[in-house]
């Protein structure tokens, strides 16, 4: 009878410590001795996201995502295993015995883990859900950002928002982009892809596979060049680093009240969402790709695109249509010509040109040290240079960089202080040259140089 009984308090004792050992998740953390289940969820401490199971419209597949907490729209902004969807509601969520995150299926199968690149101990690891939005695995005792072992936040899905880094950790090598949905209803990834190219001068870049649709221009101090549609909106603060570490893009949000992202639409549509709590919708601020401008190299080599003009490509002053039947059928693919070559013999000038989007910099030069002065000069020295300027309109940083090869995807804008110096002929210059004692190259205006022959030849009289 007694033996009985210590058999069962034994009994009763062992699935109280192994319950204790495999309770479900609660508040905003996940620890080694936890799981998350479908029908369970972890709430950010401001109760602004939360991190649980959801199915899409018209779809029958399970994912581990997070979403807006306190909207009744349900907005995912983060899936987790996108390429490997569960096919029922037994998926669990835990810390793995090497300190990952990892999502199992009905028959105990690993689908999908973070990932770490050091020895962890993982009976020390936590879970959490910050109040930014971002998913960490990071040790119980430490609460600093640069001590994750894992972050949502290095690896994006198809929506930006703030706080979060849309480029490189350079020391990793690890390329934050945003990625399309395959479908509403299926969140694998799509065809489009948002990244920081960082060849040349930093810009961002919309693809579809590998085929460029649009460009953001370079950074000039305040914004990207071609994106005027974001200047001076006080609820936004946009932020741009470049150093040997980082190379990123982020917003801040100044006002806590406004939520915002940025969502790559599988149909490729970059948008800019603001949520509005009167109408209880999504309303759209900005859209890349709204007019025909936005379409990458529209207008060819040397071209520009005016989306008040009709039609909207022309040529930059000084140049011409390379084939100017193909201009008047609009098909400016071939872009556009010199009127006059080039002697590239010191002869050479630069035309200055005012509030554009600045042409593609992936094969740009870029010295971040030198002045505007000092561009000009390198840039006549070297024969392969078309261009330079200094992108910054601030005042507060000396930059140049200098283009070789034709100029692509110009855009002109209706306002702004940027400005590009684009390599021409001395004659397209109304430039005239003549060689002046001790061998020095002087230009003059043709007008001037007329004058200064005719005082020379009377005063040999």
């Amino acid at each position: 009878m007694n033996g009985h009984f210590l058999l069962i308090s034994s009994c009763t004792l062992f699935l109280q410590f192994f319950s204790e050992l495999t309770t479900a998740a609660a508040g905003d953390t996940l620890i080694p001795t936890q799981f998350l289940s479908y029908n369970q969820t972890l709430v950010s401490s401001n109760k602004t996201f939360e991190l649980g199971f959801f199915t899409p419209s018209n779809s029958d597949k399970w994912y581990l995502g997070i979403w807006y907490n306190k909207i009744p729209v349900h907005t995912v902004v983060w899936v987790a295993n996108k390429d490997t969807p569960l096919y029922d509601s037994s998926g669990v969520l835990k810390i793995g015995n090497n300190g990952n995150l990892v999502l199992l299926n009905r028959m105990d199968s690993i689908i999908w883990s973070s990932t770490n690149h050091s020895a962890v101990v993982s009976n020390l690891v936590v879970c959490q859900l910050l109040d930014s939005g971002n998913l960490v695995v990071r040790y119980g005792n430490n609460n600093e950002p640069k001590s994750y072992i894992w972050q949502s936040f290095d690896y994006p899905s198809d929506t930006l928002f703030g706080g979060m880094k849309l480029g490189w950790d350079l020391k990793n090598g690890l390329n934050r982009h945003l990625t399309s949905w395959k479908s509403p209803s299926d969140p694998s990834p799509g065809i489009y892809t948002y990244e920081m190219d960082i060849r040349g001068s930093p810009q961002l870049v919309l693809r579809n596979g590998s085929v460029k649709l649009f460009r953001s221009g370079l950074w000039n101090g305040v914004r990207f060049i071609g994106t005027p549609e974001l200047n001076n909106n006080p609820d936004f603060r946009p932020v741009f680093v470049s150093n040997d570490e980082e190379m990123y893009y982020k917003f801040d949000v100044e006002n806590i009240s406004v939520i915002s992202r940025f969502i790559l639409r599988p149909s490729g549509l970059l948008q800019r969402l603001t949520w509005n709590n009167r109408s209880q919708e999504w309303l759209v601020m900005l859209t890349v790709g709204n007019d025909q401008c936005d379409n990458y190299g529209l207008c060819g080599g040397y071209g520009t695109c005016n989306i008040n003009n009709a039609p909207v490509c022309g040529c930059l002053q000084g140049f011409t249509p390379k084939s100017p039947q193909d201009y008047d059928q609009l098909n400016w693919s071939g872009g556009c010509i010199r009127r006059t070559p080039l002697s590239c013999n010191n002869r050479d000038g630069f035309r200055k040109f005012n509030a554009l989007k600045l042409p593609d910099s992936s094969s740009s030069w870029v010295n971040k040290n030198m002045n505007l002065k000092d561009c000009e000069k390198l840039c006549l020295k070297n024969c392969s240079c078309t261009a330079y300027t200094n992108p910054d309109i601030t005042g507060t940083m000396s930059s140049c960089v200098m283009w070789f090869g034709d100029l692509v995807d110009i855009r002109q804008l209706m306002a702004g202080r940027q400005s590009l110096y684009v390599r021409m002929a001395a004659s397209e210059l109304g430039m005239c040259y003549s060689a002046m004692p001790y061998h020095s190259l002087t230009s003059l205006s043709c007008s001037d140089m007329q004058l200064f022959l005719t005082f020379a030849q009377k005063s040999k009289i």
